[in-house]
């Protein structure tokens, strides 16, 4: 019952805490889970995150599906997803009707205009940071370099990650 209360306190920091989407959470979620708790490794939450993008879903909520899972099992994933869900949803009830009230307000349109670059750096420092732990051959990062280009070139990342799953297992299945 203390790895549930913990795996709730957690997510609702992580729920709580990470304006601007479920990417935005995941570099939270590292720091959380990696770093302060050491519930897994660098390795194991790459390989989180990589089935979390791989599975259909908001990220955040598939991350915390995982993660509960591995640290406590059924009651973790139903405390994990709670902490993950509810505190957003209550928040985004409350910020919803106020945005709504006062976008046009220039205070409220520079918070926005200030908020994107962070979790933008949030992203990038989480890049630079897994990154190399992701990266485990040249071969695997070729296949990074050609999943950037083909991104660039417009082709949707669920494409991506499927051919990266089926090669994947042909490749590296042996």
């Amino acid at each position: 019952m203390h790895v549930a209360f913990e795996l709730l306190i957690s997510f609702s920091k992580v729920g709580s805490l990470a304006w601007g989407g479920g990417p935005a959470m995941v570099p939270l979620m590292q720091a959380e889970f990696v770093e302060k708790h050491a519930w897994m490794t660098d390795e194991q939450f790459v390989d989180a995150l990589a089935a979390g993008y791989a599975l259909p879903g908001p990220i955040a909520t598939k991350m915390s599906v995982w993660f509960g899972w591995e640290v406590g099992g059924f009651l973790g994933v139903v405390a994990a997803l709670v902490g993950m869900v509810l505190p957003s949803a209550l928040m985004i009830a409350v910020v919803l009707a106020l945005f709504t009230t006062f976008k046009d307000h220039p205070r409220v349109q520079g918070m926005m205009t200030a908020v994107r670059p962070v979790v933008l750096a949030l992203l990038t420092f989480m890049v630079l940071q897994i990154g190399p732990k992701s990266v485990l051959s040249w071969h695997t990062g070729v296949l990074a370099a050609v999943a950037l280009g083909l991104l660039f070139l417009k082709v949707h990342p669920a494409w991506l990650i499927l051919a990266a799953a089926g090669f994947g297992a042909v490749a590296y299945g042996s």
